[in-house]
């Protein structure tokens, strides 16, 4: 039975830069989006701005819905990941909360998609789509905690 891992991850920009998360994968620095698992009880947009400060100290929420990749790993474990967008007006300092995070940093497009420590290949597809320009409401994942379920 395919038991897929569900992640979150948020594509942030500001000053046409884009901000990485930098951690070591078996002794090897690499770059990701501000990512990680959704945890219980919370809903996707809620754990996509946890892991954003967890993993760089900004607080910030998720503005649009970007996209859905389904992936497989080259050790076949399976990803669902929610793709976000969170854009801010100008660059700010971050500091990471999460142990597993070294360092954030803000690179530009080229830099990022000409980089060879990429994490996985959804970190270069994140950001094509982000340039492709479409967005979708955050309201279409449509979160229905019964009987966890928020107050408006």
């Amino acid at each position: 039975m395919l038991k897929p891992h569900v992640t979150v991850a948020c594509v942030v920009q500001a000053e046409n830069k884009f901000l990485v998360v930098e951690e070591k994968v078996r002794g090897k620095a690499t770059w990701n989006q501000p990512a990680g698992h959704l945890e219980a009880r919370e809903t996707l947009v809620e754990a996509a701005e946890r892991e954003l400060y967890e993993e760089t100290g900004i607080i910030a929420k998720p503005q649009h819905f970007l996209q859905l990749h389904q992936w497989i790993a080259p050790d076949n474990t399976a990803f669902l990941r929610f793709l976000f967008t969170i854009d801010l007006p100008q660059i700010c300092p971050t500091e990471p909360h999460d142990s597993d995070i070294d360092r954030c940093l803000w690179v530009d497009e080229q830099t990022l998609l000409q980089a060879t420590n990429l994490r996985s290949p959804l970190v270069a597809e994140s950001l094509h789509c982000y340039r492709k320009g479409e967005r979708y409401p955050l309201a279409l994942l449509g979160a229905f905690n019964w009987p966890f379920t928020k107050s408006a």
